[in-house]
């Protein structure tokens, strides 16, 4: 089980401690009644699914002998006008950095980790239609 807390703040901005002692802060746009002194919580999402891919993806890169020396990942999501507004559409966009990539073990490895291996992924899948890309940059 994992677990996160927040405590309100004022406004609409909370607080909270990571697991491994780190602060978040969560808080809306002006336009919404918040100061925009931290993260929104549906931009935090959007990291989630980018952090968890990526992890995922740099450890089975690593394990398949891939020379990976950066990667960055984009992630846009959609949502409708109307509330409640969830996200119908993700794109991830995943940029690598290495010598002598294989474009078929990058791919493997960003399948399993979104089909097999992110629980974010798994948890938005068939809620928000999931779209990737890859590039890849030879150095």
């Amino acid at each position: 089980m994992l677990e996160a807390k927040l405590k309100w703040t004022g406004g609409i901005r909370f607080e909270g401690t990571s697991l491994f002692g780190h602060q978040i802060i969560t808080d809306g746009a002006r336009s919404a009644g918040g100061d925009e002194s931290g993260y929104k919580p549906t931009e935090l999402l959007l990291f989630s699914i980018a952090g968890c891919t990526g992890v995922d993806v740099a450890l089975i890169l690593g394990k398949m002998r891939q020379e990976i020396t950066g990667i960055e990942i984009e992630v846009k999501g959609h949502q409708p006008e109307q509330f409640p507004k969830p996200f119908n559409r993700i794109e991830i966009k995943y940029l690598f950095r290495g010598k002598n990539l294989d474009r078929d073990k990058i791919k493997q490895a960003v399948s399993l980790s979104e089909e097999k291996y992110c629980s974010v992924s798994q948890t938005l899948k068939g809620i928000a239609n999931i779209i990737s890309t890859i590039e890849i940059i030879e150095e």
